[in-house]
Order: structure tokens, then C-alpha cells, then sequence
């Protein structure tokens, strides 16, 4: 079996951070990581080659998934494997988006991270096999998303017994106990302290740890986001009410102010009367500029990122936040102003 092997940057040995912002490359061979997963696959496979790329270019660039799919299509690979990702959410974003294009045109794909990676949702049609958080569990990782290929070599379909997560496409198959009989059990298990055995698991939110305060705001340079759906009148980009599946970004030079008429908010989920009447209250760029004339901040950017937190589902919301992060990584942003409805 010919395998393509997808890393970033730091797993492919080019560098940390300062290459987050490289293009899509492509090595003969095994690479990184992927040298320890054919040591696991044996001699009926072989990764042909590791195709790469920046965290931040991979999340903020709208081409990246077509350049690194064509890397792809140059080694003929009978199977792209992307990660393990653990759970970076750039690196994840990544994996999910090059594995779910590989799929829908037809090479087979897998991809691997951890459930809480906010890549997860984005890698349908591909299956996912769940990765340990970090890559101190890179060993087991790679031996469980080895063993995941070799069941995928075999014709058959991954499933949660092989480790998978995500959704899984429905089968109609006959149960060995009856609904009655395995409610029963589940009670029986509970009552014995089992807190975790359940056929219906729950969805993990996660959790976000703060970043430290500036050291620094007179030499930051600062950003204004919301998810009050603010946009130029008229909503020219078609920007959903509720259930976002974009964001957009529009520029403020030039702008000291926000006029009443020339932006409004478009977000379905409250009543936008005095957020059009008086913009600012979603976006306080009038506020901002004073910070920066007197310099209590170092500078404002250019742009300001918009999108409608109402109803967004939280593995969207995720993608949104990294690819914010990497958008703004990118412009030398040291931290941002994201206002909430």
C-alpha cells in the first residue's frame, strides 16, 4: 500500500513557530513521525512520501487544502494519512481539511487527533482515530492509528472499537441484547459506581485557558473581533443571521468612527436596534483610536473579524477561533478586543 503521510511544520522538522507561515512542501519518504508509523506497518507498506505545511498558513490561507491535495495527487498514494494532531488546533484544522477533500475525491484518507481537537467535525467524509492530548503519547498514538490502517487495508470499516471518533456513518445491524435487557445492564452499572459506560456519549465543550495579560499595551498591537454580526449596510458578503458557517473581516482604515447608516448588525438573536443606531456598541473602534492617539496602545489593526455567535455550533466556533488566532499571528497582532452579544 502507497501511503502520503501529512505533517506541519514542527513534525516535519523544518521549525516551530518562526515557520508557521511556510507554504505547502513535499519530501520523498518517510518523515518525522512517519518513520515510526512504517516501522509499525511492516513491508506491505510504504509512505512515499510526507507532504507539509505551516500551522498558520495551513488555517488562515483559503488555497492551502487545494496546494497541499495537489502534493497529494503527485505521489499516487493509495491512502492519506494526516497526523496525529493531539490537540492543535491549527495542526488539527489542517488534518481534518486535506483528509476530508482527499476523501470526497476519491483517496482513501484517515486522519488522527484527540476528540477535543476542534479539527474533529471538519474531516467528514474521512474517518478520524482518536490520538492521545499531547505528543508524549505520540507512541500509542502511532500504534493505534497503525492498526486503524491495516484494518482500512483489509476493506473493511473503521469503527469505535478501532478507535474512531466523530461521527460514523449509520448501519442497521441486529442487536446480540434486546433494548430492555442492556438498559438493565447500564443501571446495574451505574448503581456499581460506573459513572462513564453509556450508548449515548456526551459531547465535550472543553475548556479555554486564558492567555497571561500583556506585558506591555503602549507597544501591542490590538484587534477588534466580534460575534455580534456587525457588517457594512446592506450585508453585502451574505453573512448568517444565526448558525454562521463563515466569518468575514472588513477593513478600518481610514475610520475613526463607526456612522449610524454606513454598518449594521445582522446577528438573529437579539433585538439590533441600538447596535445599528450607535455601531460602537459592538465594535469600540472610537475608543480604540483614542488609545491609540494617546498611547495607551501601540497600534490598532487594520481590520476588524466579524461573524454571528447565534446558534454557531461549537465545533465551527473552534475552527473560527483558530483560524482567527492564525490570522492575527500573522499580522503581528499581540492580543485582541472580542466583544459578545
Amino acid at each position: 500500500m502507497r501511503i502520503v503521510h501529512y505533517l506541519n511544520q514542527f513534525f516535519a522538522g523544518v521549525g516551530g513557530e518562526e515557520a508557521a507561515g511556510n507554504p505547502p512542501e513535499v519530501r520523498d519518504g518517510a518523515v518525522g513521525p512517519g518513520r515510526a508509523l512504517a516501522a509499525k506497518l511492516g513491508s506491505d507498506y510504504e509512505i512515499v512520501a510526507t507532504v507539509f505545511c505551516g500551522d498558520d498558513y495551513a488555517a488562515s490561507n483559503p488555497s492551502a487544502t487545494e496546494e497541499l491535495l495537489a502534493l497529494v495527487r503527485e505521489a499516487s498514494p493509495d491512502l492519506l494519512v494526516a497526523g496525529p494532531a493531539f490537540t492543535s488546533g491549527r495542526y488539527g484544522l489542517a488534518c481534518a481539511r486535506i483528509a476530508a477533500a482527499a476523501a470526497r475525491e476519491g483517496i482513501r484518507a484517515v486522519a488522527a487527533m484527540h476528540p477535543e481537537n476542534p479539527g474533529l467535525e471538519e474531516a467528514e467524509p474521512a474517518p478520524v482515530i482518536e490520538s492521545g492530548k499531547t505528543a508524549r503519547e505520540m507512541r500509542p498514538s502511532i500504534e493505534r492509528l497503525a492498526r486503524a490502517i491495516e484494518t482500512l487495508s483489509g476493506g473493511q470499516e473503521l469503527r469505535q472499537q478501532d478507535g474512531r471518533i466523530g461521527r460514523a456513518p449509520r448501519r442497521n445491524r441486529l442487536a446480540e441484547q434486546a433494548a430492555a435487557g442492556r438498559a438493565v445492564e447500564l443501571l446495574l452499572a451505574r448503581i456499581g459506581g460506573d459513572r462513564e459506560r453509556t450508548e449515548v456519549p456526551l459531547p465535550s465543550f472543553g475548556s479555554v485557558t486564558p492567555s497571561a495579560p500583556l506585558a506591555d499595551p503602549a507597544s501591542a498591537r490590538i484587534a477588534l473581533l466580534t460575534e455580534g454580526a456587525l457588517v457594512p449596510m446592506g450585508n453585502p458578503d451574505r453573512l448568517e443571521s444565526a448558525r454562521a458557517t463563515l466569518w468575514l473581516r472588513y477593513g478600518l482604515d481610514g475610520l475613526d468612527q463607526l456612522e449610524e447608516g454606513a454598518f449594521q448588525s445582522v446577528h438573529g438573536g437579539f433585538s439590533t436596534v441600538a447596535a445599528n443606531a450607535d455601531p460602537h456598541r459592538l465594535l469600540p473602534l472610537d475608543v480604540a483610536r483614542e488609545l491609540a492617539d494617546e498611547g495607551r496602545i501601540g497600534a490598532l489593526h487594520h481590520e476588524y473579524l466579524t461573524t454571528a455567535g447565534n446558534g454557531t455550533q461549537v465545533a465551527t466556533a473552534r475552527s473560527f477561533g483558530v483560524e482567527w488566532a492564525a490570522e492575527l499571528r500573522q499580522a503581528g497582532v499581540q492580543a485582541a478586543i472580542l466583544t459578545a452579544t
